[in-house]
């Protein structure tokens, strides 16, 4: 016979009217309280009130007591779902922490946003309590629950860890972050391991030189570095991609890319035409060479450095072409197209072999014979006038203009050519410095803009560029032919004079992407 509302506010009266001492001697009260979840949505949402008010005093009917607030959290009732789960948080203490936690961790399933907002409430709330015997609720269910529920339970760890008080996230707690987590890395998915490690990033025991080098350690793990890449291979590429991002904010002078540069050298540099992009829209040359880019001011393994240049070196020589000849043999003009090149790859290799350079300044002179240095500065020659010109004529198409006239489409486009095209300039003259320099620093181009380099848009008069560019003509526009060359002659103005410095040792976590 179903339980009435009138038994059950009877009985709650007798549990509420008894003296604590002697609260065990009405363990039928209780059961009758615990019988309310076989009745209608009323008795059901006064038992789900009435079942954690009395709980701690009968722990002989414990599990009874936690199954029929389970059931009411698995309710068809919203309403009634959302009574119980929010008073969930009263069933845990003492060992039944873990279980309440489980049980929380699994309602993150739900679709219903009340609902969801209310889990995490109570998944919070129980976190105060005891932290390690939530987390071990929590993983329970990432390592061995449905898929709904791991992708949730992980997400709410990343979103949920870094804002809890440093009195619930003592050292043990986060030592039982690290290693549950590292568990979790064994197996898991692209978008898992970014959110993983966003939550180990943000556990301050990890914040010390010691804890970022065991951070890159993990993730030098799941990049396989120890493997030969697979070019053709998009999930391989893609992997390769997510960890260096993640590694990236936890280098510095003290935490070291070496391993990422190299392997990059060895094995994704003598690839690049041939690496098959895990995203369509993705320009997967540029991707890896600006990854390159950022990491090289870190590289402080010296034994790699010479071989790492020397593949650098090679790889400048494949986009920075000879000049070509005007004319053939019998005057005609052999010229059928005049030769481009990527100037926003050729920033990249560039920084990187500038920052590398300067822990080995003599690498040009010592380690290149005299007639490939002759060919590399031949190709830097050309170049450099021909980014003369194209300098000039970005200034001009974008010369007096500020505020909502830079923020269009097309001059946002010019705005990052000029700064690619300045930084190769300022890198392009050290190398012309006899012996070459590596004093000079840029901002890369893809860093925010700066409000001092709008000062640098103002320069020379002349014709304005035709509104009609892409970002492909402008960063890939053609050099000038031989017949039009001239001896290498550096500006007489300071094109970079309002960039910020890219130093070397300046730790990426600071900067913004």
């Amino acid at each position: 016979m179903a339980v009435t509302i009138e038994e059950l506010y009877r009985n709650y009266g007798i549990l509420a009217d008894a003296k604590p001492e002697d609260l065990g001697q009405h363990k039928y009260a209780y059961q009758v309280i615990l019988d309310g979840v076989k009745g209608g949505p009323k008795e059901k949402r006064l038992a789900a009130q009435f079942i954690p008010k009395f709980f701690s005093s009968f722990p002989e009917l414990a599990d009874a007591a936690i199954n029929a607030q389970l059931d009411l959290c698995e309710d068809e009732d919203v309403s009634i779902r959302r009574q119980a789960i929010k008073e969930l948080p009263r069933f845990a203490a003492g060992e039944n922490i873990v279980r309440v936690a489980d049980i929380l961790t699994q309602l993150l399933q739900t679709d219903d946003s009340a609902e969801f907002s209310q889990v995490n409430t109570a998944l919070v709330s129980i976190f105060k309590m005891d932290a390690k015997a939530t987390l071990r609720g929590l993983f329970s269910q990432i390592l061995q629950g449905e898929d709904i529920v791991r992708e949730r339970a992980i997400k709410f760890l990343s979103i949920k860890l870094k804002t809890l008080p440093e009195d619930t996230m003592t050292k043990e707690v986060e030592d039982y972050v690290f290693t549950e987590t590292k568990k979790v890395l064994e197996d898991v998915t692209g978008e898992e391991f970014v959110l993983l490690m966003r939550i180990l990033m943000a556990l301050k025991g990890l914040q010390t030189v010691n804890g970022r080098q065991q951070l890159v350690e993990l993730v030098v793990e799941q990049a396989f570095l120890e493997q030969a890449l697979n070019p053709a291979d998009p999930d391989t590429v893609d992997r390769l991609l997510q960890c260096t991002r993640q590694a990236l904010p936890l280098f510095s002078k003290n935490v070291h890319s070496s391993r990422f540069v190299t392997y990059f050298c060895d094995h994704v540099l003598p690839n690049l035409s041939t690496l098959t992009s895990p995203v369509a829209e993705l320009d997967i040359q540029q991707e890896v060479l600006k990854l390159l880019a950022e990491m090289s001011p870190f590289c402080g393994d010296m034994e790699k450095v010479e071989a790492n240049l020397l593949m650098l070196f090679e790889k400048l020589l494949e986009f920075m072409p000879l000049p070509p000849e005007a004319e053939g043999e019998n005057g005609e003009n052999t010229m059928s197209e005049e030769p481009k090149l990527q100037f926003s790859y050729v920033e990249c290799l560039l920084f990187s072999f500038h920052q590398l350079g300067k822990k080995l300044p003599d690498f040009l002179i010592d380690k290149i014979n005299a007639e490939r240095l002759k060919d590399f500065k031949i190709r830097l020659q050309y170049f450099a006038r021909g980014l003369q010109v194209y300098i000039r004529q970005l200034r001009v198409a974008l010369q007096g203009k500020t505020g909502d006239a830079l923020k269009t489409d097309e001059n946002k486009i010019k705005v990052v050519a000029l700064k690619i095209t300045n930084n190769i300039n300022v890198l392009i003259k050290d190398l012309f410095h006899n012996p070459p320099s590596y004093k000079s620093t840029v901002t890369l181009s893809w860093r925010p803009v700066q409000k001092a380099e709008a000062v640098a848009l103002k320069r020379p008069s002349g014709e304005e560029m035709g509104t009609g560019s892409t970002m492909k003509k402008l960063l890939s526009p053609p050099l000038p032919r031989r017949n039009a060359r001239q001896i290498y002659n550096p500006p007489s103005g300071k094109y970079s004079a309002t960039i910020g410095n890219f130093t070397n040792g300046e730790d990426l976590s600071t900067r913004n992407s």
